[in-house]
């Protein structure tokens, strides 16, 4: 059997080990901030062809015994119902989604903590909401003057005023729905907490990207700053590692901004420090289980292009500033891809042109590339969803799965009872209907069969997709793409 590019099994042995090892250099806990997501980490597994999106979780399934979590979520981010770009929902509604698998896995969940807390409307109904579950609720507060004020931080005025977290294991997972969660300021908050109370407690990083032994300009690193572009995150040279042990690491602004933060709070409260670099507090062992360096670079290239076409979407919907796409151009240039290298779009503008209809095209893994467009009885998501199945079943084409018979009694229940402004069958209909006709119809229940093989393909659309037909594409595992263009005019995408 063919190894994959990326060697998920050893990558989590060697990580579990060296967790293990950071647990015993610090006694009696060491507090883990959990960068990126922890079961759903899709990016990586774009970019490290056999990287399992829940490595993390499998990971700490092996030493459950000794962990437990801390999910953090950031005030206002309740208060604005700030959405999780990737899945669509509320960061309140992803804590309770993360809490229920961390639990359905066998995991603890020991509280919650709402940092930079306020009393703000959203924020008092989700605490109460969690209080009525049984679930332990903390608040920490926005600290003035952080990260540059340490005399007031590490002090009672400072992390000192934040609720004390109850923990009862050696590690603690500190976890986030999303970034600027407060993660890093909650671990601060319970070592001087703990140290106040006789508990000797340390800090450690789990990270993925960037990752410390790749070069700077790796497709792999700038993958992940293309992924972070709405955070102003930049790849850069530890100057602390290389001024510490002559050695080149890379790290990210933020973990080099904030280290002389934690330097000087491990140093305030324990007279020294364990740490010489921001590298060394991580524990990132990526690099390590990469069997296919050209295959896993060819992948993260693929993604800077993916994410450029993302960012030029959200700066249509106001979500990015403008000033992102020069930077996303920038990116471009460092890995030597350009938008044109994303075969599907080419062919979905030209069927498009041709049509004069929105259209789609799917690039299979064999570099063939299957179309549809939009029609008075189907969406393009639904036309090309159809067609890529009939290929893969190796159906005629001009055999119809689904007759207008069974299209149209569907149309008229959308129109007359459920009030949609448009008939056309989405993407879910359309699997919905096919799933009803396999029983009858032995081509339906063949085209169904080939659903796993839309996992890992590539697709573009020439308009701007519904959110119905986004998340329905996604959940199929398919990798899309979407030109900033709004058919429709209408303001409203939803559904």
């Amino acid at each position: 059997m063919k190894k994959l590019p990326f060697d998920n099994n050893k990558y989590l042995t060697i990580q579990r080990e060296n967790i293990l090892k950071r647990i015993s250099k610090f006694g009696d806990k060491l507090y883990l901030e959990f960068g990126g997501k922890l079961f759903d980490d899709y990016h990586a597994s774009r970019v490290l062809p056999g990287f399992q999106p829940d490595s993390k979780l499998q990971m700490l399934l092996g030493i459950k015994d000794k962990a437990e979590i801390i999910i953090v979520v950031n005030a206002n981010d309740i208060n604005s119902n700030k959405i999780r770009g990737d899945i669509g929902i509320t960061y309140q509604e992803d804590v309770l989604r993360l809490i229920d698998a961390y639990v359905e896995a066998g995991l603890l969940v020991s509280s919650i903590v709402i940092s930079f807390y306020q009393e703000l409307p959203n924020v008092l109904e989700f605490e109460q909401k969690l209080k009525n579950n049984g679930i332990a609720v903390y608040k920490s507060y926005k600290i003035n003057g952080y990260p540059q004020n340490i005399p007031l931080i590490v002090s009672d005025e400072g992390l000192g005023k934040n609720e004390y977290v109850k923990t009862t294991r050696p590690l603690v997972v500190v976890t986030a729905p999303g970034p600027g969660s407060g993660k890093m300021a909650t671990c601060l908050s319970q070592i001087y907490l703990d140290n106040k109370n006789g508990v000797h407690a340390g800090y450690a990083k789990y990270e993925t990207f960037p990752v410390w032994n790749l070069a700077l300009n790796h497709p792999v690193n700038l993958a992940y700053e293309a992924a972070t572009i709405d955070l102003n995150d930049v790849n850069m040279i530890d100057p602390y590692h290389l001024e510490a042990y002559g050695k080149t690491a890379v790290n990210y602004n933020r973990d080099v901004e904030v280290f002389p933060l934690l330097k000087a709070i491990f140093e305030k409260i324990y007279g020294s420090t364990p740490y010489n670099s921001p590298t060394d507090m991580g524990v990132n062992m990526v690099g390590l289980a990469i069997n296919d360096e050209e295959a896993v670079m060819e992948a993260s290239k693929k993604e800077i292009i993916r994410r450029y076409y993302d960012a030029k979407l959200k700066i249509f919907l106001g979500k990015l500033s403008p000033d992102s796409l020069e930077k996303m151009d920038l990116l471009m240039s460092k890995a030597g891809v350009h938008p044109e290298d994303r075969k599907c779009v080419a062919k979905a503008i030209e069927v498009a042109e041709k049509e004069g209809e929105p259209s789609i095209a799917i690039e299979l893994a064999n570099g063939k590339i299957i179309t549809g467009h939009r029609s008075s009885l189907l969406g393009a998501s639904a036309a090309t969803l159809l067609n890529t199945l009939k290929h893969l079943a190796k159906i005629d084409k001009s055999i119809y799965l689904l007759s207008p018979s069974v299209i149209e009694p569907i149309q008229q229940l959308k129109m007359k009872h459920l009030h949609k402004s448009h008939v056309r069958l989405r993407a879910e209909e359309i699997l919905l209907a096919l799933s009803i006709q396999a029983n009858t119809n032995p081509l339906a229940e063949l085209a169904l069969r080939q659903i796993p093989k839309l996992k890992g393909l590539e697709l573009h659309s020439t308009t701007i997709l519904s959110e119905v037909d986004r998340n329905t594409l996604k959940a199929l595992g398919i990798n899309v793409t979407e030109e900033a263009v709004n058919y429709q005019r209408k303001l409203y995408l939803k559904g």
